[in-house]
């Protein structure tokens, strides 16, 4: 028995008694099976102490009344079964937290990797924190802009909302991850400053490439959105337990800025697919029976875990709002991923391939897209009055316009009406000018609305059934509108 610190560097492990076990007994890919064993508990952290010195640091996956097994977040090889040492240090993986979070990057575990030292932790919290209590729960009802269009004038972000994005592979799904982590803010007030004070980003990378891990630091760099946020990479060679860790690292840091710092947090989570592919090699790893597609049974209960830390609290200003990112195998969204993962949460943004061919960035399908919460973030004094029924009437003619132009190809062109002939040219408008922006472009909720107003004076005044006669005569005045129009169409 001896009594040691020890860190790592990880998320941490603070003053332990440890006693060493030298009896493992078998090795099999990223696991470790140790025998005679007691008072060891599910999740509680391992250190293994190598023959040459060299100590690696693991989590215990299952236990049994005389067995531990154990996943090494630096993988078994060189591990001897008779030198080797494992012991149990006596709590589960915690991450140290502090406001200087902000402005950080660090690894799937926690460890900093920007070259900027440790991070003095205020307190250190357990990663595996507990979903919000239904009962303290307060209803998500405040506006989030991210200066995108089509997220958000037609499936808005509400405050305290999870509202995932189904991407594929090849769509620029890290374009859209990196616009959103440098543009969106809470609108009026400290909370709109880039610079922190009152709005922070939370970002989680899992299973991306060097390339990839690049991208979004030196993005994020560039435009200064890094000063308000904390980066968390996973890369797609790291241990796949890392990788189980990440996100619940990331949410461990945005639970300590909403609820004790009082911020407002905006987590992004990409690649959930990563995540639930490491989560299905656990699995079979342990040799469990496998579900649907081989992913274990449990993943509904498992993403859920992650999803359901998002939210309000009661009595507390801040706030935790998720956007997990998922790539759709085989762009199916039927598959086990986005199909458990559109039951817990609160809607779906839907990339779509047939808009990015057409080159529309960020190519968004607002037709199969919702948010189930956008009612209760959208009106007079939050964003504007005008905001539900002009969208609902965009929504109404784009449909119509894609019907018409569905039926052109199977009946020809000369089957249109003049009517459809006119939703048919308003839903290429819709799709070139409203949903289409730059990838740098970033448009306040007016401007988008505006621009809302300008597109529709393509449709028949007798066709605007969705809108109030004053708001038409407010927002579709072209003496009032002309100039800024004429910037924007």
């Amino acid at each position: 028995m001896e009594e040691r610190a020890k860190c790592h560097g990880y998320a941490c492990v603070g003053i332990y008694v440890m006693k060493e076990y030298k009896s493992i007994r078998s090795v099999q890919g990223p696991l470790i099976k140790v025998w005679d064993i007691e008072g060891v508990g599910y999740s509680e952290v391992a250190n293994i102490r190598l023959q040459n010195g060299d100590e690696r640091m693991g989590k215990v996956l299952d236990i049994s009344r005389q067995s531990a097994l154990i996943q090494l977040f630096e993988g078994t090889e060189g591990i001897n079964l008779e030198d080797a040492g494992v012991s149990f240090l006596g709590e589960t993986l915690h991450f140290g937290v502090s406001e200087e979070l902000l402005g950080r990057v660090f690894n799937g575990v926690g460890k900093p990797i920007d070259g900027g030292g440790p991070v003095v932790a205020q307190k250190k919290l357990d990663i595996d924190g507990s979903p919000i209590n239904p009962y303290a729960r307060d209803y998500p009802k405040e506006f989030i802009e991210t200066g995108i269009s089509a997220i958000d004038a037609m499936t808005t972000l509400v405050r305290g909302q999870k509202l995932p994005i189904f991407s594929a592979s090849g769509l620029p799904h890290n374009d859209l991850a990196a616009q959103i982590a440098r543009q969106a803010r809470v609108p009026g007030g400290k909370d709109s400053s880039l610079n922190g004070g009152g709005f922070a980003v939370v970002f989680a990378a899992m299973g991306i490439t060097f390339e990839e891990a690049n991208f979004f630091q030196k993005d994020l760099a560039r435009t200064g959105a890094l000063e308000r946020s904390v980066m968390f990479i996973n890369l797609a060679d790291d241990p796949a337990i890392e990788r189980i860790a990440t996100p619940r690292v990331a949410l461990t840091a945005a639970e300590y800025l909403a609820f004790e710092k009082d911020m407002h947090v905006l987590v992004i989570l990409t690649d959930m697919t990563n995540y639930c592919d490491a989560l299905r090699e656990i699995s079979a790893a342990r040799k469990e029976i496998p579900g649907r597609r081989g992913y274990p049974g449990y993943m509904y209960t498992d993403l859920a875990t992650i999803y359901e830390r998002a939210g309000r609290i009661k009595g507390k200003p801040g706030s935790i709002t998720q956007i997990p990112i998922l790539t759709m195998p085989e762009d199916d969204k039927t598959h086990p991923i986005p199909d458990l993962t559109g039951y817990i949460t609160e809607g779906q943004i839907i990339i779509s391939r047939a808009m990015n061919k057409k080159g529309i960035y960020p190519p968004i399908d607002v037709l199969p897209s919702l948010s189930r919460l956008k009612e209760k973030g959208i009106g007079q004094g939050k964003t504007r009055e005008d905001h539900g029924n002009v969208t609902s009437q965009l929504f109404a003619c784009y449909a119509r316009g894609k019907e018409a132009k569905e039926l052109a190809l199977i009946l020809g062109e000369a089957s249109l009406t003049e009517d459809d002939v006119k939703f048919a040219n308003f839903s290429d408008e819709f799709e070139q000018k409203f949903v289409n922006q730059s990838l740098f472009e970033s448009r306040s909720i007016e401007q988008t609305l505006d621009l809302g107003w300008q597109i529709l004076k393509m449709i028949p005044r007798r066709e605007l059934k969705r809108v109030k006669e004053e708001e038409i005569k407010k927002y579709m005045n072209p003496v009032r509108n002309s100039a800024e129009a004429a910037g924007r169409l």
